[in-house]
Order: structure tokens, then sequence, then C-alpha cells
């Protein structure tokens, strides 16, 4: 007998399969078996009956920094553009603890699964004190996560030319030792996994060379991915230009970046060339259209990309530009930049959903288990929930449906065969006391006590 079986759902299983009718089969952390009508399912120890709705895989975010949801909405910056905004929120960063940083993973991660998100990445690149990873993991173990921890790293304060304080930079042997430590701790490479690492050094503005080459190395060495951001503001061309006399991305391929180990946040400023040699490089980039809008400085042409055979994920981006964590917000929001840039007839639901999905999980190189519903992948999905008034009249498309009208929440959020939100409610009961211990620490950032 399996776990569990959902029936009378519309099935997305993968690109180009579909089931409407459906029914999809759990068992312990794997997905055993689908089907449709005139194919009966096997016996189930728990039934639950989708009531038609759509059920998807998990969505994968593929960028994003939590510890920002302790200042969403800081007055001060939420009329800013990046630089200057970065400039205003890292002196208020360097009051993160270990108390703050569990707190609000713990948040964050909560906040996904109610968006629909089976699996996240943490670029975590603030480190004003020691193991504050080790808590995202804890929070992440907690809540029954799926999570990919990106150990950031800033070498370069604003004395030496950079963005942020001395008190959130780090020297490179103390970066690389623990890195090196949270990848033989954390990093698990096997099928099925709850906890992997990556490396990545924030920026070519807040990172030096020198670290950039020993991430590089110690990635090649341990077999880690490897993650930054790249163009994502017109000032990046000037400053690298000044500092290495060259383009972001020349300097990314000089220093031996540019391969198939390595996703990239953002992307919106390459040339036409560079774009191609990115895509040959075999680099994939995630597209974070909320945080994107929000900050007012472009976004990458995430269709175009593609059509040029780069992997395309989506991603949150910080919870204090974006200000929300809803990877169904971010599917939309891609689903109608592209619309914008191309027109309507090339960019409909499906090809969001494929970027939020397979294309999240090829930025993670998880391609073969998460980002898909086929029989043995992880058993990460969502039964998708609107209102009755919202999807009245939604009648023949109910994947057109689901990012056209809305809003849409995860009505249950599958992980690891263990459901974490059911009735559009997280199951954990320690999260009252979770969101008032962060209340307590975001006044206490946001230096308001």
């Amino acid at each position: 007998m399996i776990d569990i079986l959902i029936c009378d759902a519309h099935l997305y299983i993968d690109r180009e399969w579909e089931i409407p009718g459906g029914w999809i089969a759990i068992e312990k952390d794997r997905i055993h078996s689908v089907g449709g009508p005139g194919q009966p399912p096997p016996p189930a120890a728990r039934v639950i009956s989708a009531h038609g709705r759509l059920v998807t895989p998990g969505l994968v975010n593929a960028h994003h920094h939590m510890y920002q949801n302790l200042t969403r909405s800081y007055a001060p910056a939420t009329r800013m553009r990046l630089l200057p905004w970065l400039q205003t929120l890292y002196p208020l960063w360097t009051g993160l603890d270990a108390d703050s940083v569990f707190t609000s993973s713990y948040v964050a991660m909560v906040e996904l699964l109610l968006g629909g998100c089976t699996t996240s990445m943490d670029h975590m690149y603030v480190h004003p004190r020691p193991r504050l990873i080790d808590e995202q993991f804890r929070a992440a173990r907690e809540i029954g996560f799926r999570f990919y921890a990106t150990r950031g790293s800033m070498t370069r304060a604003q004395e030496d030319g950079g963005l942020p304080p001395t008190a959130v930079v780090q020297d490179e042997d103390t970066i690389m030792a623990d890195c090196e430590r949270l990848a033989s701790a954390y990093h698990d490479p096997g099928p099925g996994a709850m906890g992997r690492v990556a490396l990545g050094p924030v920026s070519l503005f807040s990172a030096s060379e020198g670290i950039m080459r020993k991430s590089l190395a110690m990635a090649e060495r341990l077999d880690l991915r490897l993650h930054t951001h790249l163009a994502e503001d017109m000032e990046e061309d000037d400053y690298c230009l000044s500092l290495y006399g060259c383009t972001p991305t020349e300097q990314f391929e000089r220093m031996g970046w540019s391969c198939p180990r390595t996703w990239i946040a953002h992307y919106i400023y390459p040339s036409s060339s560079e774009i191609d040699r990115i895509a040959g490089a075999g680099v994939s980039v995630v597209q974070c259209p909320s945080s994107n809008m929000m900050i007012g400085g472009g976004s990458a042409d995430a269709l175009d990309m593609r059509e040029r055979g780069i992997r395309v994920g989506l991603g949150c981006n910080g919870s204090a530009t974006t200000d929300h964590a809803s990877m169904w917000m971010e599917t939309r929001n891609a689903m109608l930049l592209g619309r914008i840039s191309h027109g309507p007839q090339a960019m409909g639901a499906r090809e969001a959903l494929d970027m939020a999905t397979r294309g999240g999980a090829a930025c993670l190189g998880w391609e073969d288990e998460i980002g898909h519903l086929r029989p043995g992948a992880c058993a990460d999905l969502v039964i998708w929930h609107a209102s009755d008034v919202a999807l009245a009249g939604a009648l023949t498309d109910p994947l057109e449906a689901w990012l056209r009208c809305g809003p849409t929440v995860a009505g249950t959020t599958i992980v690891a065969g263990k459901v974490l939100v059911e009735n559009c409610e997280p199951t954990m009961a320690a999260l009252g006391d979770i969101l008032r211990e962060h209340a307590r620490q975001a006044r206490r950032i946001q230096r308001l006590d």
C-alpha cells in the first residue's frame, strides 16, 4: 500500500505531459506512479481529493536572500536604485546573529511553502558573526524543507573600493575555511538529499578576484556548484572597466567561472555576444522578475536566453527588494515580462512554469529528481487553490487559469512525501512563537527599539 494518493487532479507532470482528471501516488519520499481516467490507482493509506484543481511539481527558487525579510519595506530605501539601496541596508544587516538568521530563515521557508516552493537555495553573503548558515540548516530541518545553502562571501569593504562596511567583510582564509566546513557538515550529493551547499562570492563589486578563483578551485575539488550576481546594474560595467579593464562578463570568463557548474543571478546587461558565449559554456541564469521591477533596474530577457540554449530559472531574490517570497508571483511576473517584451504569443503559463520548475532545478544541477513529477522523482508537489470567485468562468485551460486568474496559493504543499501546508495553512506548530521572535528581531535590526 502506498502512503498518499492524490486523485481528481489536473496533473502537470513535466514538459508536454499533463493528465486531466489524473491521480498521483506517493510512496515514502518518492513519486510511485501516475495515471489518468481508466487507469485504476493503487490502494493508499491516505487519499487526498484535489477536487479538479491543478497539481504541479513544487516550484524551485533559484535565487534568494532569506535574512532580508527582517528589513522588508524599510521606509528610507523604498525608492532607491540598487547601489544606494545596498549602502542604506548594509549597516542594518551588521546586526545579524544566530537567532535572527534562524527566525528569518524559518519564516522565509514557510512563506515559500505557501507560495508553492518546495526547494530553495539561499545566498547568504552577510557574515557579521560566525556559523550563521548552520542556523539556516537548523530551520530547514525543523520544517522539513529541501534547502540548498549558498555560502556567499564579501572581501572588499568600502575603504577598499567595495560597497559593504567592514563589519560584514571577511578575509579569504576565513571564508575558505568556513566553506570547507559547511561542505563537510551539510552537503549531501546523494539521491533525495534535503541539504546541499554551493559556493557564492557575492559579486564583482564586493568580492576580490582572489576569492573568486579560490572558490572555483574548491568547487572543482569538492564537486560543488558556483553562484554569483552578474551584470545586475549598469554601474557594474563602469566598475569593472576601471578595475579590470573589461566588462563584467569578460572578467567572469577570465577567472574561469564560465562553466556548467555555475549559475548566475539577474544577468540584465550583457551584450548579445556575451549571452551566446555563456550559453555555449553551459552557464545557467536566474531571472528575478519582481525584485528587478521593484528596484527599477530592468530584467533579464528570459525568452531570448532560452532560445539561445541557456537554462533559465526563477528566483524571489531578497525579501527586502521583492518584499515577498511567493514563487507563484515570480512565475506570473515572468510570464507578464515575456509577453511585454515579445508579444502575447511568445509566453504563456506553461513556459513560465517550466522556468519555475525544470529551469530552477537545472540551475541547481538537480534536474534528475526535482522540478517534475515523473515516477521516481522526489515527492515534492503542490495542489493549488484559488477562490471560486477568482476562477469563475475559467473552464478550458486549468494551467493558464493558474497564472492568469488568482491570486493563487498552495492549498497543499508536500515535500519529500510529507504534508507541510494543508488547507492553505502551514502545519508547523512552532510558527506562532517563531513569528513573535521574528518581530522582536526585526525591530532590533531596524533599530526601532
